[in-house]
Formats: C-alpha cells, structure tokens, sequence
C-alpha cells in the first residue's frame, strides 16, 4: 500500500512537470503548426539561466528571471530564423529546429563544461511535505505540483478569457481576418512561440535542480516531450495533460517494480529455465524496461488510434 501511494504522488508530480515542458510545445503547434524539435533545449536553458541566477540573487528570482530569458530567446529564434524559413514548409522549420537544438547544447557545453552543475533545491523546500507510513513526500515535489497546475489554470485563463488569447485563437484559423482588423499577426506568432519556449524554460526551473542540471538534460527528456504530443493528439492541450500524467504514473510504477514476465509464467506452470529460446526477453524486469514504456505506448497509440487522446485529425 505504501509503495502504491507513493508511487501515486510521485508519479503524479513528475506527470505534471512533463505537462509543464509538454504544453509550450503544444501550444506552439496548434497555433502555428510547427514542432519545435528545439524544445527541449529550452528546458536545458531554463536551468542553466536558473541556476546562474540563483548562485547570485537566489531561487525566487531565478523562478521569474529564467522563464523571461527563454521568451526573448524564443521570439528572436521566431524573428530572426523561423520566419525566414517558414515560406518553404514544415521540412525547412523542422531542419532548423533540429540544427538549432544542436546549437544550444554545444554552447552550453562551451559555458558550463560538461559536467553536472550544483543547481540545488532552495533550503525553505528541502524537506519532507507530509508522511506516507514510513516514508516522507518532499516539499519540492508538492512545490512542482502547485506550479505545473497554477501554469494550468493560466493558460486556460488567458486563452479563454482575455483579449489577447481571443486574438490568437482567431489568428490560427483566420489569420487574414485577423490581420484585416488591424492586429499584427506575424507579431501574435512570434509571442505565441516566445511563450512556448517559456513554458520549457520554466519547466527547466523546477526540474533541472530536482532531477540533474547537465548538458544532456535535453536530450533525455526531450523524446518524452514528443511522445506526449503523439499520445495525446497533436496540438490538443487537454491531450497533452492526460497523456503527460499517464506516462508519469507508468514510468514512476514501472521503475519500482523488479517483477518480470518470467516469474509470472513459471507461477502459471510455464517452466522457463535459461535453454528456453527467447530466455533474456523473459527473464526482463519491469523496472529494466521503464525507459521504452513511453515509446510502446506511442507505437500502440499510433497503431490503434493515430491522432491521438484528444486529437482530430488522423494525420
């Protein structure tokens, strides 16, 4: 019971967190149709700024400062290049994207090193939330939580709820119109990718010192981001949401679980012994294959229901 609630909240919090860098990229996409195979660096960014931040003035600034960086950086990455390419279609945004996730890696190698940096959970976080029987939930995790559901709420709010959200929903499906109104859609774009990459920074301030600050932090988590947009139908940000806190909960409980396929046949009388053909696939545990989950779920997803949870289209 006890490894089941945990289990639960762990999950729930990690879910969040991917929801938190999931959404900027989902967002993005349904408004401009462009996947941002950069996202992911902006995550990297955002933890690096926060961590060079709060090594000066602290945590709390660190938590406004660093998101801000990752939107100017954003809007002159939409300005600058991806406005340039935009006319000659997805291939030509998709190679820049790609090129440019390179870019920032090396140069955060070239500041940083390559090593982890000391990006520290701030010490009126450090400690345990509430008790789980024997075992303590962290304040910081309950603290990942509370922003990824409050980012929730604010997006929701702003799209629904003011003028400049109206104006952006509009510009997605009448962009002409919209512009013939005397908005500046070309400078909606650029704010809408401005404050994806934002959402990724931001996310970056709240996992990098909860998990690992390092130059590959990008490219560990930046599959999943992926994945969820998959799962949860390309460009549906309620899509985003369920599907983020669904892989969160499977990784969490697989990861916990030295259970595999071969002590469950032999219980049923099966009798695999190491001669048994195909002995290394049976003999896996569930915790050995909690990294490849993500992907299966896509691959069934893809097969059984290609535009996803939430999405409405098929391709």
């Amino acid at each position: 019971m006890e490894f089941f609630a945990l289990s639960m909240l762990n999950g729930l919090s990690y879910g969040l967190l991917l929801f938190m860098l999931s959404s900027g990229l989902t967002l993005i996409f349904s408004m401009m149709g462009v996947l941002n195979f950069a996202h992911a660096s902006f995550y990297m960014i955002g933890a690096y700024a926060a961590y060079s931040v709060s090594t000066k003035i602290g945590f709390w600034p660190a938590l406004v400062i660093a998101p801000l960086v990752c939107f100017v950086i954003g809007a002159l990455v939409e300005r600058v290049l991806l406005r340039r390419v935009h006319q000659y279609g997805h291939v030509s945004e998709l190679l820049l994207t790609f090129g440019l996730s390179y870019l920032i890696v090396e140069f955060i190698r070239l500041i940083y090193g390559r090593l982890p940096v000391e990006y520290k959970v701030p010490a009126e976080l450090d400690g345990p939330l509430f008790q789980v029987f024997s075992s303590t939930f962290p304040i910081y995790r309950g603290f990942m939580a509370l922003v990824a559901v409050l980012m929730l709420v604010s997006i929701y709010l702003v799209l629904t709820r003011t003028r400049i959200g109206l104006v952006i929903q509009a510009a997605l499906t009448h962009p002409h119109t919209v512009e013939a109104l005397g908005h500046n859609v070309p400078r909606v774009f650029m704010l809408v990718f401005g404050g994806g990459t934002a959402l990724a920074g931001l996310a970056g301030v709240i996992g990098g010192n909860a998990f690992i600050t390092d130059p590959s932090m990008a490219d560990s988590i930046g599959p999943i981001v992926f994945v969820i947009a998959v799962v949860g139908g390309m460009g549906s940000l309620a899509g985003a949401f369920i599907a983020s806190l669904l892989i969160g909960l499977i990784q969490t409980f697989a990861v916990g679980i030295d259970a595999s396929l071969m002590g469950l046949l032999n219980r049923l009388g099966a009798g695999i012994t190491p001669d048994t053909f195909f002995y290394s696939v049976w003999s896996l545990k569930v915790s050995q294959i909690a990294p490849v989950l993500p992907f299966v779920i896509m691959v069934l997803m893809l097969i059984f229901r290609p535009k996803g949870l939430m999405g409405t289209r098929e391709g």
